[in-house]
């Protein structure tokens, strides 16, 4: 009997456990629920104490989960060309790990140049399985910042000038990386288009300018590309910092976007506990730390939206309504991300992703000229090239900032050379030598640039041709975050060195490995000009695949190259405009902004946006319109083909503008609307189809605050690049 009671106690126990356990676990965190669900029955089972630890970061790329109901943390992780390597829990540097070697890809003005919306899926799809296999919630990237001055230091990584080019490359961006179960980050919202004060500068500018110029790749990447996660700016905007203001996050991102992700700030963004509970922020990272460099010790229970939040709260301060937005974008996040059933595996560093870099590299190769043919060179065409410039040797994905790189490999210039011509036929001299850099100062260099030109010169004066190989690099005040560049011209006395190359071989290509513009007073000289951008890991193969005809290039620049800085909208107005006063900064130039400044202003640029040549040519046929006249609502069916008139199968990026004849506010004399990239074997034709919907033809009228599409003629223009007009078309809009 006795034997009987104790199994009997035991069964009872057991069953109470099992009722006790039944009732503590949180049901609903089940992933087959729907994520609604799950968001508010986590809501319902956390602490205010939990709730709070969540809207703040833990560590240098992290921020707490809820450990007790299963919940994990969320790690960021720098992008957006590549998985940034693995630091300690509260620095920047690295942590010493050997498995954290990542793929490089081209920088995102490559990207831009490439004209091809298929190659920005496939970059997002290959970087977003990088970030998933390193276990990332969040990548840092891509940025849509748009190009206004060439001085700015970040300018490379993001898409050039034109709003239309940025919303179609931004969004396929994002949906392939967030396939992949990792949360693009699109930065930085908004108006940080430069480096000089931007922990502070105010900026100042129309409503019509921030619609039509600033917002639309973001609006993109929220609307279309459904992003999960928004990065604030650093500046101002109206006299509020961007990572906490009312006007950008609450009313247009959160309200008329509807955006359901998490507004995350950018290191260092925050400065405000009641702004930050108020106006639209959700997550605090990097607070004491200017982005680059920690510049206190503020530990993180000491964060804006951390004690100082959770004080206000219990007070009754703030409102736990708000507090439960925040924390419900955050666990729709997670839940999007790491606690996804569906969420994919991930790869790291695979064939398939270096072809991917080679690839995007060879579309956004740009060939600005190419008097007489110079290029291609065929394989054993010369005995002899001689290859000159740093460039050619020099790591490019090392630098610059946030987007610095650990490399699982990097093929350079001189080597992508080397083994396409033989190393038999190659002799190099470096030519000249980049000064050392640290934060926020570049040093003078050790090296005698003098001795390296007469090498340099001696090396030219005996080869068939000579390759220079040049440009910006990642070192401060080039292309960097933390400072702008101080000057349009070349660093390190390239143009003295190009200028004596030229008096001992007139056979001198130069190829710029930068992502900016850069004055190029010896343009008359030199019969090739190549730019070639930042390229990743896959950077010599690309250039070498180009150089000898194996690829044929087709990039167009996302920027227009200006013949001297003043010629720039920016620069057109004084200090107020560029860089600011020290404390505001009006952006006086408004929607005229590249290529549009310069067409309205009939100021020749050195290259046009848009501008890309060909080792074959193309022929456009005539334009037509399935009607003369359109209501506003209506789509404008647009046909022309595009024949390769030339010996070698190319690509052509097709571009359409817009022009508005006659309106009651000053527009630009036209805008991009449409691009179309078409790959055509010789002699091969093609007929192009475009729908052009005619209320993206509005403007924004600031005084109603409504897009506005007005009645009258329009003139449609089908082009290579904004210059380079080829076909026209009116059409009435009724």
């Amino acid at each position: 009997m006795k034997k009987n009671r104790i199994i009997s106690i035991s069964i009872i126990c057991l069953l109470l456990s099992t009722m006790y356990i039944k009732a503590q676990k949180p049901t609903n965190l089940d992933v087959n629920q729907p994520i609604e669900k799950r968001i508010e029955n986590a809501l319902s089972l956390m602490t205010l104490e939990e709730k709070v630890a969540m809207c703040h970061a833990q560590s240098k790329f992290s921020s707490r989960g809820v450990p007790r109901l299963g919940i994990p943390e969320v790690w960021t992780d720098d992008g957006p060309h590549g998985i940034r390597e693995e630091v300690f829990w509260d620095k920047w540097s690295g942590a010493g790990w050997t498995n954290d070697s990542c793929t490089a890809f081209p920088a995102l003005t490559c990207l831009a140049a490439s004209f091809n919306t298929q190659m920005a899926l496939n970059y997002g799809n290959a970087i977003g399985e990088e970030a998933r296999y390193r276990n990332k919630t969040v990548l840092l990237g891509p940025g849509v910042n748009i190009y206004r001055t060439p001085l700015n230091g970040r300018n490379f990584e993001y898409m050039g000038e034109d709003p239309y080019l940025s919303s179609r490359m931004v969004v396929p961006y994002v949906q392939s990386v967030q396939q992949n179960g990792v949360a693009a980050c699109v930065k930085h919202f908004a108006l940080n288009n430069q480096e000089d004060k931007r922990m502070s500068i105010n900026v100042k500018i129309s409503d019509r300018a921030l619609h039509e110029i600033y917002l639309p790749a973001f609006k993109a990447a929220v609307e279309e590309g459904k992003a999960w996660s928004i990065m604030g700016s650093y500046n101002q905007f109206r006299g509020e910092h961007c990572c906490h203001n009312d006007l950008l996050l609450n009313k247009i991102l959160k309200n008329d976007w509807k955006f359901d992700g998490v507004v995350i700030s950018d290191w260092g963004g925050v400065h405000n506990t009641d702004q930050s509970v108020a106006n639209g922020l959700d997550l605090e990272m990097g607070t004491s730390t200017n982005g680059l460099t920690t510049s206190g010790t503020l530990p993180y229970s000491e964060y804006y939206l951390a004690n100082p939040y959770l004080i206000g709260l219990k007070t009754e301060k703030y409102s736990q309504q708000i507090l439960n937005d925040k924390v419900s974008r955050i666990l729709r996040l997670i839940f999007r991300t790491t606690m996804s059933a569906n969420r994919p595996y991930g790869k790291f560093v695979s064939p398939e992703h270096s072809e991917t870099a080679r690839k995007i590299a060879e579309e956004g190769i740009v060939l600005l000229k190419n008097e007489k043919h110079f290029f291609p060179i065929p394989v054993g065409k010369y005995k002899k090239i001689a290859v000159i410039g740093e460039n050619a040797i020099r790591s490019l994905v090392i630098g610059g900032g946030s987007s610095s790189l650990k490399v699982a490999y990097e093929v350079s210039p001189l080597q992508g050379i080397i083994k396409k011509y033989g190393e038999e036929h190659i002799v190099y001299s470096q030519g000249y030598i980049s000064t050392k850099s640290e934060y926020g100062q570049e040093l003078v260099s050790d090296f005698n640039n003098d001795s390296l030109m007469n090498a340099a010169v001696e090396a030219a004066k005996n080869a068939d041709i000579v390759l220079f190989i040049g440009g910006l690099n990642k070192n401060h005040f080039q292309d960097a975050e933390g400072g702008d560049r101080k000057t349009l011209e070349l660093p390190f006395g390239q143009n003295k060195l190009i200028t004596a190359l030229l008096k001992v071989n007139k056979n001198l290509a130069i190829i710029l490995c930068s992502g900016n513009a850069v004055s190029m007073p010896w343009v008359n000289e030199v019969p090739t000009i190549m730019q070639s951008w930042y390229l990743g890991s896959e950077a010599g193969n690309a250039i070498a695949n180009v150089l000898s005809g194996e690829v044929n290039p087709s990039g167009k620049l996302p920027f227009s190259f200006p013949k001297k800085l003043e010629d720039s909208g920016a620069h057109s107005f004084g200090q107020i405009s560029y860089p600011g006063d020290g404390i505001d900064e009006e952006y006086k130039e408004d929607i005229l902004v590249g290529y549009r400044w310069f067409d309205t202003k009939k100021i020749a640029p050195l290259f046009a946006f848009g501008h890309g040549l060909s080792y074959t040519s193309f022929e456009y046929g005539k334009a037509t319109t399935d009607k003369p006249t359109y209501k506003k609502d209506e789509l404008v069916k647009l046909t022309f083909t595009i024949k390769n008139t030339g010996k070698v199968t190319g690509a052509e990026a097709a571009q359409i503008y817009i022009s508005d004849e006659k309106s009651t506010v000053i527009r630009p004399l036209k805008e991009l609307k449409a691009f179309s990239k078409v790959l055509l074997e010789s002699s091969e034709s093609k007929l192009i189809e475009i729908n052009l919907p005619i209320k993206d033809w509005a403007f924004f009228n600031d005084k109603i605050q409504k897009w506005v599409v007005e009645p009258g003629k329009f003139t449609i223009l089908v082009g290579s690049s904004s210059l380079d007009i080829r076909q026209k078309v009116s059409i009435e809009v009724d």
